[in-house]
């Protein structure tokens, strides 16, 4: 059975992102490192969908690991990743739900935007972003929705198996 395309792909220019700036607090950015896998694996198939866990292995499995992550005394608050599942494309990204809204996602967000221009990139593209998240992009780094894609692109593609 044909998964839906329920959200809506957004487009970002990584031309005139917002500066990111590591605080001198304890919680740290920083590209993840392959040692860590399960780790970072448990993180994300503990708060997040099953099929993320599968999409972030890819980026860590990488020549250089495209999944970053945040954390505190050592401990994973939260994952970015770009090129898991399309080339040019950005996430998923998660937070821990206790640590959201404290500007650790938007950070996240940024600094995987970075990479991916620095990488060579002049413009991401965020997949699948539910209606109740596109405020989050659009406030953090003005992604702007892409019209017409509701019904096609690299989602179109998935199927549900049993």
């Amino acid at each position: 059975m044909a998964v839906k395309h329920n959200g809506t792909d957004m487009i970002v220019s990584l031309f005139n992102l917002p500066t990111f700036k590591e605080s001198a607090s304890t919680i740290k950015i920083k590209r993840a490192f392959i040692g860590d896998k399960d780790t970072i694996l448990q993180f994300v198939s503990r708060y997040f969908q099953e099929n993320w866990t599968y999409e972030v292995e890819h980026a860590l499995m990488q020549d250089v690991s495209k999944c970053f992550i945040v954390t505190q005394d050592k401990k994973i608050l939260g994952f970015a990743c770009y090129d898991s599942y399309a080339k040019g494309f950005f996430g998923p990204i998660g937070v821990d739900p206790a640590y959201r809204g404290r500007g650790v996602g938007s950070a996240l967000l940024v600094r995987t935007l970075n990479a991916m221009q620095e990488y060579g990139y002049g413009y991401a593209i965020i997949g699948w972003v539910d209606d109740d998240v596109q405020e989050f992009y659009k406030k953090s780094v003005d992604a702007q929705p892409i019209r017409g894609n509701s019904e096609e692109g690299v989602f179109s593609n998935l199927i549900f198996l049993g």
